[in-house]
């Protein structure tokens, strides 16, 4: 169906331009880029089976090529796609004419990307994508172009109109391609069983990497930095070793032994103060809490960050298989890797 043409800005009375109208506008122009997203809908056929087919029987890489916004688009595509199971890169195809053609294998897979289907960037490297004998997928809204006859499969990017008032600057194309793009990687995805801990994996700095992968011991105190003093310190003692090693608490050991026989922590202190009337006269026994809470070295940072949540805490104990301590890990250590 043929839609009509949004008014371009300039043609709308000065007095029209008001707030209301600049935002009617701009939904317009949305409304196109909506109606281009069904066009690539309807006419998903079995281009589209092929493609992922080609893909997953690739041994190598998916290489994707495209000049000027397809190819933003194309580098767009390569990145979600290798960061979700598919290895994938971006070809320029000018540059590949100068050398980088070297980059690609026999065992690797192109998809080229032109909506008029004749880029001569494009066409011009067809010819070693051909002596390579590696499949070519292409997309391209023109399926009588060169680049739709040479395809080993063919996706169909058409859309009835451009958002750009004049029809030349690709908009509601590119946007056709960038989605069909999303739908191959999240297809492949599934196909392939990719879970979040894979996703993590290939993005160990973003926030899911780290809350898969960050694990207690990364950030716990150890060592030297571990507040802690025997059951037969003082109260001021065990006061100094919570202010100088500034966590918050001080583990209580067994002085023969080493082992945890509680901890100390400052709401301890403010009770200890608040209850008992010689400050001197106060054992760590009777004051400790003797049941910390506790989790394992090579649990998840997240995992930590949870209990503290439930328990309204701001430390967690990690004992040594012997129960002897082996560290600490603080609230505000976790939170400072971005973990929430």
């Amino acid at each position: 169906m043929t839609q009509t043409s949004p008014t371009p800005l300039a043609t709308l009375e000065r007095s029209e331009t008001s707030t209301e109208a600049l935002l009617e506008r701009a939904r317009t122009i949305i409304d196109v880029e909506i109606a281009g997203l069904n066009d690539i809908k309807a006419q998903l056929d079995q281009g589209f089976l092929q493609a992922i087919e080609i893909i997953e029987a690739c041994p190598g890489r998916v290489i994707i090529t495209g000049m000027g916004k397809s190819g933003l688009i194309g580098k767009k595509i390569a990145a979600t796609l290798s960061s979700t199971g598919t290895p994938a890169y971006f070809l320029h195809p000018a540059e590949g004419s100068h050398g980088d053609l070297g980059m690609i294998m026999k065992q690797d897979v192109v998809i080229a990307i032109s909506n008029s289907g004749e880029t001569p960037e494009i066409l011009s490297i067809l010819p070693l994508v051909k002596r390579f004998n590696v499949p070519l997928i292409a997309m391209t809204g023109n399926l009588a172009s060169t680049l739709a006859q040479r395809s080993s499969a063919t996706l169909n990017v058409a859309v009835q109109q451009e958002a750009c008032p004049l029809g030349l600057a690709p908009t509601a194309s590119t946007t056709a391609c960038l989605a069909l793009g999303d739908a191959l990687a999240v297809v492949l995805l599934e196909r392939k069983g990719f879970t979040q801990e894979d996703f993590a994996i290939f993005h160990p700095a973003g926030s899911l990497g780290k809350r898969l992968l960050l694990k207690v011991e990364d950030v716990m105190h150890t060592g030297s930095n571990l507040p802690i003093v025997t059951t037969q310190a003082t109260f001021l003692e065990a006061l100094m070793e919570i202010t100088s090693k500034k966590l918050g608490l001080t583990l209580v050991v067994n002085p023969n032994t080493r082992v945890v026989e509680g901890v100390l922590t400052d709401g301890d202190v403010r009770r200890a103060l608040t209850q008992v009337p010689n400050i001197q006269a106060v054992v760590l026994t009777d004051v400790m809490s003797s049941s910390p809470k506790i989790i394992e070295a090579d649990a998840l940072a997240v995992s930590a960050l949870r209990i503290m949540e439930e328990n309204k805490i701001t430390s967690l104990l990690i004992k040594a298989e012997d129960n002897t301590p082996h560290g600490i890990i603080h609230l505000h250590e976790i939170l400072k890797t971005g973990i929430h």
